[in-house]
């Protein structure tokens, strides 16, 4: 049996190419041992990493981290949901083994490991998941991956649709149908869009298909065995850019508002009669376009479909009458739906894995408790670094967050933290991911020679802080993957309220952030600072505005008890268990 294995601590600040490491004093680093039984290999390779030295002098060295096998580290708290059988005699050490690799049968075993290191391995730096996926959800799956093997790129039956689309016909009948994603806006609304996408292509028996432009091509592994989710080079349709937009004839919401598909037409339109491909247009301002049932009769009419969002519309869906109980047997646990359609979709890429596995066994691994603070301040309300530093403060204060820093008077200033049981000296890593340096620089100014209230150690680290967001750069959306990816490895999750970057770590770590809620203005404070998310499912800040079927009027949560609106965004809703 392969032992479990654990990332490793090391000594060293380190950062991959431009990717500048910030960390805490020399002297705050512990490694971690791993015990006698765990196997360590030798070093596959070295990376020629750049930090600046925590001296506060700005020098340079160069330093190469080696590569370790890992260990799952142990579950402190980690609620699990459904009691064990008692009649069912107990699993085999390797069954249990696999069952966590492939978490809970989600992942197929059927790839290459070395192809796509994090498919296999990204477990071991997380708490075990606090929800199991449904024994259907897990058939589908393998159901779905089975077809996109038969009508994915590069099989007959692929070559038969393309033939269709380019001759400008849509097949009366067609043995496979197609939902093609193109991407839109920033990563963390790309990923969020991406996963509801895939969900509607579980959920309509299509194929989901990935229009990657350079700057989204490389950061993930393809997630379907035997096939390839990318669109091939000689795609009929070239000019996604330019083909799809706002006012395109091919737009569903266009092609009703043009009397194309309206009235009686809805129900009664002929595949035939239907143009080769329907863009489906959900960016924020147009998620009422397409979730009313008869639409849906429409819409499953065509063969290809082109899907652009910049929101996770996939909670509309729960809105609908008709994918109800199919989403009941899916997704048991409603707050689960984007951790499990995440978890099995997005798996970084090699090039992106090493970046986060490095850092993370230079600057996490060592620690007792690992704690992580994302900061946005979007342009349109631009809070001062003053009032925003102060709110997550009054954060702290308010949710006990950040340690204690022992004064000479043997009493305690800033916000509390537990005592570590017998007395043991803790070690924390406050993880910080923002565009900006003020915030790490402060928060480690705190703590910089400084030990805990109950003697411990804590460091800070800030993986990168890039000024602006630039998401046509691929090595800008590589190094936001790593960040997503390092602060959903954290015991404790703080996110800024609105942002899809957050929405995104949280949803793959399955905890209940804290969020700092928006201004009302940048010149006053928020009030309260803070507060505790109610589900970990991400928000759908647009949600359609009239739900198709209900009377006139009602409220969410009378049309579906499991939907409510967000903490974050009031006119905005989100999936509650």
């Amino acid at each position: 049996m392969e032992a479990n294995r654990t990332p490793a601590g090391a000594h060293n600040k380190a950062a991959v190419g431009v990717w500048t490491v910030r960390g805490g004093d020399k002297e705050t680093w512990r490694g971690c041992r791993p015990p006698p039984e765990v196997l360590v290999v030798g070093f596959l390779g070295t990376m020629a990493l750049l930090v600046l030295s925590s001296g506060g002098g700005g020098s340079l060295m160069s330093v190469a981290l080696p590569k370790t096998e890992l260990v799952q580290r142990p579950d402190a708290a980690s609620p699990v949901h459904g009691a064990p059988d008692r009649d069912k005699p107990a699993a085999s050490p390797q069954h249990r083994q696999a069952d966590v690799r492939l978490l809970g049968g989600l992942l197929s075993p059927a790839f290459d490991e070395q192809s796509c290191r994090s498919r296999y391995t990204s477990y071991l730096y997380r708490r075990p998941s606090p929800f199991r996926p449904s024994p259907y959800l897990v058939e589908r799956l393998r159901r779905y991956e089975a077809r996109h093997r038969r009508c994915g790129p590069g099989s007959p039956l692929f070559k038969e649709a393309v033939e269709h689309l380019r001759s400008g016909r849509n097949a009366a009948r067609s043995d496979c149908q197609y939902a093609v994603w193109t991407p839109f806006n920033g990563l963390g609304n790309r990923m969020l869009a991406l996963a509801s996408t895939f969900l509607y292509a579980l959920l309509t028996d299509r194929v989901l298909l990935v229009h990657a432009p350079h700057e989204f091509d490389g950061l993930f592994c393809n997630p379907f065995p035997g096939s390839s989710w990318t669109l091939p080079a000689d795609f009929p349709i070239a000019d996604f850019e330019g083909t799809f937009t706002m006012t395109s004839p091919a737009s569903y919401k266009n092609m009703k508002q043009a009397g194309a598909i309206s009235g009686d037409h809805l129900i009664n339109v002929t595949a035939e009669a239907l143009p080769a491909y329907v863009f489906l247009d959900l960016i924020q301002s147009y998620t009422g376009a397409a979730f009313c049932e008869a639409d849906q009769r429409v819409l499953a009419k065509f063969n290809w479909m082109v899907v652009k969002s910049d929101v996770y519309f996939a909670t509309a869906f729960f809105l609908m009458p008709a994918y109800r109980r199919e989403l009941a047997r899916l997704f048991p646990d409603k707050e689960a739906v984007f951790h499990h359609l995440s978890r099995y979709l997005f798996h970084p890429s090699n090039d992106v894995w090493g970046i986060v596995s490095r850092f993370y066994e230079a600057y996490l691994a060592g620690a007792d408790e690992r704690l992580g603070l994302q900061v946005r301040v979007f342009p349109e309300l631009p809070v001062p670094f003053e009032t925003m530093y102060g709110q997550i403060m009054r954060c702290s204060a308010q949710e006990d967050l950040l340690p204690k820093v022992a004064r000479e008077d043997g009493e305690a200033r800033n916000s509390s933290a537990m005592p570590p049981p017998d007395g043991a000296r803790k070690m924390t890593s406050i993880l910080v991911t923002s565009l900006s340096p003020e915030y790490y620089e402060r928060i480690r100014g705190v703590y910089r020679g400084n030990r805990t209230g109950t003697g411990g150690r804590v460091a800070v680290h800030q993986p990168s802080h890039e000024g602006a967001q630039h998401t046509e750069a691929r090595g800008h959306n590589q190094r936001a993957l790593a960040e997503i990816y390092l602060l959903s490895f954290c015991d404790r999750i703080v996110t800024t309220a609105v942002s899809t970057f957050g929405y995104v770590a949280h949803g793959l770590a399955g905890v209940r952030p804290l969020m700092l809620l928006r201004s009302p203005s940048p010149e006053m404070p928020a009030e309260p600072p803070c507060v505790r998310s109610l589900s970990v499912e991400p928000c759908l800040h647009a949600p359609p505005q009239q739900v198709c079927d209900a009377p006139e009027g009602s409220g969410i949560g009378a049309i579906v008890p499991y939907v409510r609106h967000c903490e974050d965004v009031h006119r905005g809703v989100k999936l509650f268990s």
